[in-house]
């Protein structure tokens, strides 16, 4: 039966001989993508690589992992970094709190291991930022450790060639997922077979629309032969996203914008970002706006004009960001931080100096092309 006869299968192909692993590792050398982390798997690279490509595109993260290493080729550059830089590098990526455990762990790795970037599995995992997974790629990747890596390529490519019908983010399956990927491993293969299989899960063993015929491993996936790929892996379902409304403004005065930093801890701590917050029930984006900057810089303001509503999606929620251009009324008053931890009034061509949020950002090449246009 579906599922219920994995271990079965796992025995099948437990040897490092057996067809699943040799064929993958195979076409992995022959068919692998010229990613710049792979030019000789340097374990700061592949650390890097791994934590950037953590919720995040393959095709994405390629230019911020080269802006990155450029600026930045060792773990010393990373630890001696200010954090508004690191930011800024990250800007775009999001799920800050990731640069911010790089930043920690290369510390940790100056201060305790001299600069070297530990093998062990074990001792990579007390590292900030680095769980289960990060630590199975480095050791596997940048110091061939025979450890399987279980990403969420991975589960696809396992839980389809297993037929494995309970669900992938229960802790019992994820367990016998790695069990299986452990025993089709070829020893003194893991660089390749690991790779093999994410790269599998990326190009051929897609969610909607897996390209079985190209796959290597084909003949031994129980999912094929029992036309479930498709239900393959199952999952849980999740409540949809949820919808928030935000307004935020653009402050002027003279020739100057207000811009101010986010606290350190938190959803995209340390970043910059125009002031404002979510709309209540009832409310106008003009009057959330007008409340938002009354509550958070104790200051009353004017509202000139919308600029731009812009919509965007981060993780569990749909945003709808309504902003707008807006002055101090009266002029005199002094903005006061009640929980912002930094301000400053910039030219609009200093904005780029900061790392902003991705709407945020957004919003910035708004103001810019109209300043463009207005010349």
């Amino acid at each position: 039966m579906a599922g219920t006869s994995a271990n079965e299968a796992v025995l099948e192909n437990a040897s490092g001989d057996g067809p699943i692993g040799m064929h993958l590792v195979h076409w992995f050398c022959r068919n692998q993508r010229p990613l710049p982390w792979r030019r000789d798997y340097d374990p700061y690279a592949v650390w890097i690589s791994e934590i950037m490509l953590q919720q995040t595109q393959m095709a994405k993260v390629v230019p911020y992992f080269e802006r990155w290493v450029a600026r930045l080729p060792d773990v010393r550059a990373v630890a001696e970094a200010s954090l508004d830089e690191l930011l800024q590098l990250w800007e775009g990526l999001g799920y800050y709190s990731r640069v911010r455990h790089v930043k920690k762990a290369a510390e940790i790795i100056i201060s305790w291991h001299g600069g070297k970037i530990p093998s062990d599995e074990k001792v990579l995992r007390t590292l900030p930022g680095i769980g289960q997974y990060t630590a199975a790629a480095i050791a596997s990747l940048a110091y061939g450790r025979d450890v399987p890596v279980l990403d969420g390529n991975g589960e696809r490519v396992a839980a389809r060639l297993l037929d494995w019908e309970k669900p992938v983010d229960e802790a019992r399956t994820k367990k016998a997922l790695r069990q299986a990927l452990a025993q089709w491993m070829p020893p003194g293969r893991a660089r390749e077979f690991n790779q093999a299989v994410m790269e599998l899960g990326s190009v051929v063993c897609t969610p909607r629309r897996p390209a079985c015929d190209a796959c290597p491993v084909a003949l031994w996936c129980r999912a094929r032969a029992a036309g479930t790929v498709l239900n393959r892996p199952v999952k849980t379902r999740r409540d949809n996203a949820e919808e928030v409304t935000v307004a935020v403004g653009v402050l002027h005065r003279g020739e100057k914008i207000f811009i101010q930093k986010r606290p350190p801890h938190g959803p995209m701590g340390g970043l910059w970002e125009f002031p404002g917050g979510k709309l209540e029930n009832g409310e106008s984006p003009e009057e959330a706006l007008r409340r938002e900057l009354f509550e958070e810089l104790d200051v009353t303001v004017a509202v000139l004009g919308k600029i731009a509503e812009i919509r965007h999606a981060v993780t569990r929620f749909r945003i709808r960001l309504h902003a707008f251009h807006c002055v101090l009324d009266p002029p005199q008053q002094n903005p006061t931080l009640r929980s912002a931890v930094d301000a400053l009034w910039v030219c609009p061509e200093a904005l780029d100096r900061y790392a902003f949020p991705s709407a945020n950002r957004r919003l910035i090449r708004i103001l810019q092309k109209n300043r463009g246009d207005a010349v």
